[in-house]
């Protein structure tokens, strides 16, 4: 029988004091075995495979795009709510109510991969027949990288939208404790040959998981990311994860930190106000697994050939338009978003598989152990 972790032994295994190197390995796991990782382990602890491949696929998106915190970094918090019966990992979503552009979804404490692919596609069904779709969820988990949903949009010729609430981790302007969480936001947009615009951000100056990121590799956290519980930046990492308090995005309020502190505000009012999920200080705290997480989320389908034709040339103009610019140093040229993900991704396939920290490795080798499933395997940069 498969014994229980708390969430704080899971964690330990990636911050603990075992694991020392902040150096990528010189081996990469290939995109598909670190997708196979995932899988056997989710299917280790008694959820269904195809609930398993959802989750795969949107933390190995994570990995190829270069957001590796919410990667595999991810993994251990998924095993552990399952292995606590904190949320169901074989749960269906359903739609409680609906009409020709709108439903709202219950997704049953189910998988946040689950409950977001089901709710997107929704959405979408709806903005290919009624111009647009909007949905709102309830009684969901942690469901990825934001854009993994708004990507969905936009590979069907649609605009794409997503937010979440989370935990709350944001300290609001001028207070010196959390009441919002870094209530991410996504838009992606079809433009031509190919290309996306895809914005993928948290409402924090950064996401929690770069605080996680920086606790791993042992180096200190940039100033104007968290305060401490007297209300004082810190660069101190583990005082942040302790605590609970990052900064919104913009910072501190000179430097126009109430502008991210509003963002979130706007993300907790179409996910958890919207859906009648748990939101803001209501919703339980990070590490804390005494009860589901009932997060609220909403994904927004918009189809641009109900407005102006030429939507997706005008978007290419705009974005050739900024790349093309003048930049103010010659080895860093302007860039749009999407495109630092597109480089890691060309780097990615370049090199045969993803390059993760030692310590993630370590991580998921114990990990590996603790489940008795098969370690990831390596194979040597190309």
């Amino acid at each position: 029988m498969l014994g229980q972790l708390s969430r704080r032994q899971i964690l330990s295994l990636v911050h603990g004091k075992r694991l020392f190197s902040s150096k990528p390995n010189n081996d990469v796991i290939p995109v598909e075995e670190a997708r196979r990782f995932i899988i056997d382990s989710m299917v280790k602890v008694g959820v269904q495979e195809n609930h398993s491949t959802a989750l795969a696929d949107v933390l190995v998106a994570a990995d190829y795009r270069g957001h590796f915190s919410h990667g595999m970094n991810r993994l251990e918090m998924y095993v552990n709510d399952i292995l606590n019966k904190i949320c169901d990992g074989n749960a269906l979503p359903s739609i409680v109510k609906e009409n020709v552009c709108t439903a709202l979804v219950d997704g049953k404490n189910g998988l946040g991969p689950v409950v977001g692919n089901f709710s997107m596609k929704l959405a979408i069904e709806k903005a290919k027949s009624a111009g647009v779709g909007w949905v709102a969820a309830n009684n969901s988990n942690h469901y990825g990288i934001a854009g993994w949903y708004s990507l969905q949009a936009a590979q069907a010729g649609l605009i794409g939208l997503s937010f979440t609430n989370t935990s709350p981790l944001q300290t609001p302007t001028r207070a010196k404790a959390a009441a919002l969480g870094t209530n991410p936001l996504t838009v992606a947009a079809p433009a031509k040959n190919g290309e996306t615009f895809f914005l993928d951000m948290a409402t924090t100056a950064v996401a929690l998981g770069k605080i996680e990121i920086q606790n791993r590799k042992n180096e200190p956290l940039p100033e104007g990311w968290a305060i401490d519980k007297s209300g004082k930046v810190t660069t101190d990492g583990r005082v942040a994860m302790q605590e609970g308090c990052l900064l919104p995005l913009g910072g501190t309020e000179i430097n126009s930190g109430y502008k991210g502190y509003g963002l979130a505000f706007m993300v907790e009012l179409f996910c958890g106000i919207l859906s009648g999920s748990d939101y803001g200080p209501k919703i339980r705290r990070w590490l804390e697994a005494d009860r589901p997480a009932n997060l609220g989320q909403c994904f927004i389908a918009v189809d641009p050939n109900c407005f102006a034709p030429g939507f997706s040339d005008r978007l290419q103009d705009m974005m050739d338009f900024c790349r093309n610019m003048e930049p103010t140093e010659s080895s860093k040229p302007v860039l749009v978003a999407g495109d630092p993900e597109k480089m890691h991704m060309d780097k990615v396939n370049r090199q045969g598989g993803i390059t993760y920290l030692q310590n993630q490795i370590d991580a998921s080798a114990a990990l590996a152990e603790k489940l008795g499933v098969d370690a990831m395997k390596s194979v040597i940069r190309s």
